[in-house]
This record gives C-alpha cells, structure tokens and sequence, in this order.
C-alpha cells in the first residue's frame, strides 16, 4: 500500500586492526532493529494477556462474561473438529446438535483450521484452555504480523511501525471481538493477505507468478476456514483501494506493466483456492440447513455514527467512565476511536500530503476514500444518531439485497477502517522520524497528539466470572449407563445461545474420549428464519417453549393434558432417551430458576431420579 523502502546497513567499524578489534560505540543498525523486533514482539504479547488475564487463572471454570455464548460455542467447535478429524467424521456437517437435522457448519463459523492445528492440545488441556491459548495468541500473532509488513515493506522506523502494528491489533474493535471471537480476532490472516496479493506484482519469471498465486490461494483456504466473514471484508477491501489506486493518472502505467502478472498470479489462486474449498463451497452454497442471509437483524447491527468519535468500554477511558453503550452489544463496538484519533488521523492525512510525491498521494487517496467507503457502509441501511433511527437511507439499504452482501453485518464493515488509521500513524511517524519538524513546539505537538489519541484507547482486561461446572454425571462417564451408543440426552432447558451447557458438555465428552451423545437443537444458524433468512437455533417446539418460560421467568406454565402429549411427542421426535437438569444451570443472559425447572419437567414428565449430582428422566425408546 505504498512505496517499499531500501536499506543498506552501512559499517560502523572498519574491522580489526592489529590485535585490537574496533568496538563500536552504539549498537549497528541491525542490532538496533533485532532489540525493536523483540521489544514489539514483548509488548505484543504482554498486552495479549493482559487483556485476557481474567481468564487465565482458571480456564475451566472463568468465562468471558458478556459472551459466554459464543466461548461455549468456540469451545465446542475445537472439540468437535478435534474428534471429527481422529474420528474420521465430516468436520462441516454433524448430527450431534440439532437432531435429526443436523447443522451445516460451513455456513457456520467452523474454525476447522484451529480445530485440527490445536487438536493435541484441546485432548491434552481441554477445550476452555484451548481456547484461551488461541484467544491470546490470536491478538499477539495480529500485531506481530501487522508490524512484520509495516517494517519490511511499508516504513523505514521500527517505532512507525510498532506503534501501527500495536494500534491495529488492540484497536476497541480487537478487543470487543476478544469477547470470544476467534474468527474475528484472527487479525493476522489480513496483513498476510495484503503481501500475498503485492507480491504478485513483483516482476521475475513465470514461475514465480505461478508459486505466488499457489502460496495466495493457500492462505485464501486458510483464511475461508477461520474467518470466511473477515476474507470477504478483506477481498472488498483490497478491490476498492487497488482500482481508486490503479485508476490515478501516476500509476496507471506501473498497473500496465504488472497487470499481466497479477491476473495470471490471481487466476493460480482461484484454482488453488477452489480446488481446496469446493466441498466447503458447496455446502456453503448448496448443501443441506443451508439458508440465505443472516440471522442477525442489520437495523441493529449497524454502527452509530456517534460511536466513530466515542470511547468503548473496555478501554483506559472507559475505565474513567467515558464509555459509551451505542454499540448493538458489548462485543461489537467496531469503531469508537474517540474524536481525539479522528483528528489525528486527518492530521496525519495531512502531513503525509503536503509531504508526498505525486505517485504516493495516489496510495494516500486510495486508502482515504476506502476508509469513508467502509465508514458510510457500516452505518447500516438507515441512519442512527447516538441512538436514534432516521429513515434516511443510506448505501447499505441499497446493497442489503445483494447475494453474499446480506450475510454480512454492516456494524463490522468499520473493521477496515482500523487498519487504514493504523497505516496513517505509521506513515506520519515515518515521515517526521526523516525530517522532524523544524520547530520543537511543532514536535511537541505532535507527540501529545499521539498521546492524546492513543492513551484513552488503552485496553483494559475482558471482563470475566465464574462458570457453572461440567456436572459429574457427565464428568464421571456416569450417562453412558442411561443413553444408548450415539443416543439422544439433552439438558434442561434446550441448548440454545442463552442456555449453553448441552454443548459445553457434549465438547467435554468428545475432548476426553468418552463417546458421543447427541443433543437436540443448540447453538448455530440454520433455516427457519423469515422470508427464508436463517436464524438461531431450531424453531422452537412445545417442550422447549415451556422450559425456556420456566428457566427464564421462575414461574411454571400451565399444564395440559395437550402440553404433556406434545412435549412428549417432540422427545420422541427427536429421539430423547435421557432428560437432565444440573444443579446449577449456566445463563448466558441472564440467571436460570432450576426450581421451575424441575417442577415442570416433573409436571411433564413425572418424578425424577436423583443420579450423581442431577435429576434424571428416563425416556422409553419409540
């Protein structure tokens, strides 16, 4: 995204003379870059886990607190992509959950790169450790990988491209992705992208167009795997600012000479990438439970435009109580670099432009209008202004009826956004770093204004609490003796996104080898939603419609003889064998009355048993 920089490390001492050898009295240049190599490498994973540092204390029994969903959900993935890989089973579609139906989990979020790199260790620790391992090395190998393009290819400073790297991978969005997200907070994948796709421009033979596009298309499956959402906000990135660049004036000759190249690079990668992602395409596309856009209403999940000039929450000015709540959840505060960055950012815009060649303001336009681009689109269909809705269209309403385009969630198209602020940083620093200001005040300036816009965005450590525990009964192996081999048990209530435990245990089960049980529902997207968009979890039947009302308001329902034939045909239905309530029962929302739970399971079912540290219900096969 710019023009490439050449070093020469120019000798600091002529060598040895006589028996004397000449030491020099600063550290070379190599020297100095291989301490900021490691200095950003430290702080990369220091802030790692310092933003993860609730959790480690205890994995298996700390959970993110605002999304312990989703960390149910990761964690039942890594499990299950772990036993499905030794197992031999299809790791993108699985009757485990969701019975007899099943899930589609390439229209999921599948991680099966993580599940099948981390399996030795998700059977060696569990998949809560696992998680939490990925979860921190997810945001230090993002700022890594971030300074590794920026000082190897964008900038001349190893401080411009620190600060850059840093900035991107602890920006308010990272770390409200951090809230579980291990798709999102694979930040890494982008800036391998953004090389893969450059370094086909690079001249040479044939053959180097042809590996190119090989490595390309193998770190487009990759990232398909991990992040599908993120690789298409990616790919729309790069389109845009590559055709704003290649249609300047200064550069549409460079774009004659390396077209060639690149299309031939590119046209490798879609073979590769295709070859390698036809069966996940297809199911994606064509396969069984699939369903067109989202299960997420863009309304909701669209940015404020308050929130671009806001604070998040879980950051130093947060902390002194200037976070705002305009984003749709704790997790998807996308924007929220406060107006101190903002302006920075133009400052920077500025300073590089005054400063920059002709060919360079190309890159510099290209990456400003992409930013405004990506801006106004994660506004949503319709404005919203520090928390109130217009009518007032807006691009993205145009858009929303687009295949692919209305499986996205406008709020995180701000997430390119980001990286572009972060690239402005870097490119000031660079350039006041070769030729600082003449004036000292104008230095001064500078560095509070760095200051200023960085510090409150300081992130401060997740938020995290204490998690209900794998009951024995399953810890134990004690269900075998009640559920058939590949039988049916489920918990009370039904797995869902706010009633997490039945995968939470069903991913302990398969993590420590003791078989499978299936469970009815769960936490996923599937069809049913309306107008044939998708939507989470199954649609709901009799049984779990009366649990969910008993957990969620403490009262029991009213019974019927019709409710008991029902609840009892939807167990049949779905193959039930074993009905189980644990003592304490996690909420992902809110806190769940296992009393009313108990009184109308019993009203339902009949009087319970007491196994382990459960009640139990024996369903008769069909």
């Amino acid at each position: 995204m710019g023009a490439g920089h050449t070093f020469t490390v120019r000798a600091v001492c002529p060598g040895p003379v006589g028996n004397v050898r000449c030491v020099p009295s600063s550290p070379s240049p190599v020297t100095r870059d291989r301490r900021a190599d490691l200095l950003v490498t430290l702080a990369a994973v220091a802030l790692a886990l310092w933003v993860t540092s609730g959790m480690w204390r205890d994995p298996n029994t700390r959970t993110i607190t605002v999304n312990s969903s989703d960390q149910a959900l990761f964690e039942w993935l890594l499990a299950f992509g772990g036993h499905a890989l030794t197992h031999g089973q299809n790791p993108l579609f699985t009757h485990l959950i969701n019975v007899p139906d099943g899930v589609n989990l390439a229209v999921n979020t599948s991680i099966t790169v993580y599940a099948a790199v981390f399996a030795p260790l998700t059977y060696l620790i569990g998949p809560p450790a696992t998680f939490l391992v990925i979860l921190t090395l997810n945001l230090a190998a993002t700022a890594v990988a971030w300074y590794w393009l920026l000082s190897r290819h964008l900038v001349g400073s190893r401080l411009a491209a620190g600060v850059g790297a840093l900035f991107i991978a602890y920006c308010p969005a990272m770390v409200s992705h951090a809230n579980a997200h291990l798709n999102w907070t694979a930040g890494w994948l982008v800036p391998l992208l953004i090389w893969g796709v450059f370094r086909l421009a690079r001249p040479g033979p044939a053959h180097r167009a042809v590996l190119g596009g090989v490595v390309l298309g193998l770190l487009v499956a990759v990232a398909f795997s991990i992040a599908a959402e993120g690789l298409f906000f990616t790919a729309l990135a790069l389109a845009a600012f590559l055709l704003l660049w290649a249609l300047h004036p200064a550069r549409r000759a460079e774009v004659r000479a390396v077209l060639p190249r690149v299309l031939a690079g590119l046209g490798v990668t879609a073979l590769v990438a295709g070859a390698l992602l036809a069966y996940p395409l297809w199911l994606h596309f064509a396969g069984p439970q699939r369903f067109h856009g989202t299960g997420f209403d863009p309304l909701i999940h669209s940015e404020d435009i308050a929130a671009y000039g806001s604070y998040p929450r879980r950051s130093l000015a947060g902390w002194a109580g200037f976070g705002t709540s305009l984003a749709p959840n704790p997790t998807e505060e996308n924007s929220f670099f406060g107006v101190p960055l903002l302006l920075l950012a133009v400052a920077c815009f500025a300073l590089l432009w005054r400063r920059a060649d002709r060919a360079f303001r190309a890159t510099l336009l290209a990456l400003g209008v992409t930013a405004v681009v990506f801006a106004v689109l994660s506004w949503g269909p319709t404005v919203k202004w520090n928390g109130r809705r217009t009518d007032q269209l807006l691009p993205f309403g145009v858009l929303d009826n687009l295949p692919v385009i209305n499986a996205a969630l406008p709020s995180r198209l701000a997430l390119v956004v980001a990286p572009v602020i972060g690239l402005l940083l870097a490119y000031a620093i660079d350039a006041l770093r070769a030729r600082p200001p003449r004036r000292r005040a104008s230095g001064a300036a500078w560095v509070v204004g760095f200051v200023a816009a960085l510090l409150p965005l300081l992130p401060t450590p997740l938020l995290t609490s204490v998690r209900e525990p794998v009951p024995v009964f399953i810890t134990g192996g004690a269900w075998k003796r009640y559920v058939p081999p590949d039988g049916v048990l489920t918990p009370l209530p039904l797995t869902v996104d706010v009633y997490p435990d039945g995968q939470r245990w069903q991913a302990y089960a398969l993590a420590h080898r003791q078989g499978e049980f299936r469970i009815p529902a769960g936490f996923f997207l599937g069809p049913g939603g309306p107008d044939g968009r998708g939507r989470i979890g199954p649609v709901p039947r009799t049984f779990d419609s009366l649990m969910d009302q008993a957990g969620r308001t403490g009262l029991v329902p009213i019974v019927t003889e019709g409710s008991i034939e029902e609840s009892r045909a939807d167990l049949r239905y779905w193959g039930v064998r074993a009905v189980v309530l644990a003592d304490r029962v996690h909420g992902a929302k809110f806190d769940v009355d296992e009393e009313a739970l108990r009184r109308t399971a019993t009203a339902l079912l009949g009087p319970p048993e007491r196994v382990e540290d459960v009640w139990l219900w024996r369903v008769p096969a069909a």
